[in-house]
């Protein structure tokens, strides 16, 4: 029918807006990255975000907000906990990687999504998306691998930051599968801004635990994290949380390696990090690969009870 066929269109293009905003984070961060430590930029980020979204889902949700059930509240609070982990492990590694390897390693969530998806929600992906998810995964091991080869000696901890990347991956999986049992019963705003109070909170547990001050900064670097609320963390993974309700969590994952191409791309643009031809035809992998998955339908299977 026609209106599915417009929410399908609104569907992708919301997706399409969230891995393009999500690519710019690794850029604000890197800005920001001189004036303060990680654990400063993930709090104020995650708590502009609250601060921004908290005042709509109380005029607009809180009867929705109040009605969830303490197995709902649980989920959320879970999963703000994962995300808020996900954000200082996440902005942590760009302090002692480079932005393609750090982009590369965090997007290899489709992994962890694809098994534990699998295990946890029964969601069987098609053979050609099993495939592309290996392809697509192939694809960024070798932009992580040119990057490496381009930008030797660059970090101030190669092997520290991109750990923290790949911990950061498995982070992400979890709080987006989370997401996908909340979102098919629950609306997108009801969802969202109680999950990013408790990601603020997290992220500030953390910066307390580690005697980090909070205080004192240029006012740039409040601007920046305001900036990375707003474009990474509100449109990016808002619209990933919103979309999250129409697609396996699998599909989500092999999406999300648009991110290295695009933070790729853009530290190219900002700070002269070239790709090599290895990456480019990486990058081009990539692509092809998310394309191709991208519009074979949604197979999820349920498991035989």
């Amino acid at each position: 029918m026609s209106g599915a066929a417009e929410r399908t269109t609104r569907v992708y293009l919301l997706l399409l807006l969230g891995l393009l905003s999500i690519s710019v984070s690794a850029i604000l961060i890197r800005w920001a990255a001189a004036d303060a430590p990680g654990e400063v930029l993930a709090v104020w980020r995650t708590i502009f975000a609250a601060i921004l979204l908290l005042p709509f889902a109380l005029i607009r949700s809180r009867a929705e907000i109040k009605s969830f059930s303490a197995r709902e509240m649980g989920l959320i609070v879970v999963s703000g906990v994962f995300l808020g982990l996900h954000f200082v492990f996440w902005i942590g590694s760009l302090y002692r990687t480079t932005v393609a390897s750090a982009s590369v390693l965090v997007s290899l969530s489709p992994i962890f999504l694809g098994v534990i998806g699998y295990l946890a929600l029964k969601e069987r992906p098609s053979n050609l998306q099993i495939v592309a998810i290996f392809v697509a995964t192939l694809g960024t091991v070798l932009l992580g691998w040119s990057d490496l080869q381009n930008q030797a000696g660059t970090g101030t901890n190669p092997v520290l930051g991109n750990s923290m990347a790949l911990f950061a991956a498995l982070l992400v999986s979890i709080y987006l599968l989370i997401g996908r049992v909340v979102r098919q019963t629950r609306s997108w705003l009801a969802y969202v801004a109680p999950l990013y109070v408790v990601t603020a909170l997290t992220t500030l547990v953390v910066a307390l635990l580690k005697g980090t001050p909070l205080l004192g900064y240029d006012w740039s670097l409040y601007g920046l994290c305001l900036a990375m609320a707003v474009i990474p963390q509100i449109l990016g993974h808002g619209s990933v949380n919103y979309v999250v309700k129409y697609f396996p969590a699998a599909t989500i994952g092999l999406a999300s390696l648009f991110e290295p191409v695009g933070a790729s791309a853009l530290a190219l643009l900002f700070f002269g990090e070239i790709p090599t031809i290895l990456g480019v035809v990486a990058m081009v992998i990539i692509l092809a690969a998310v394309s191709l998955a991208m519009r074979q339908p949604s197979e999820t299977k349920k498991s035989e009870e």
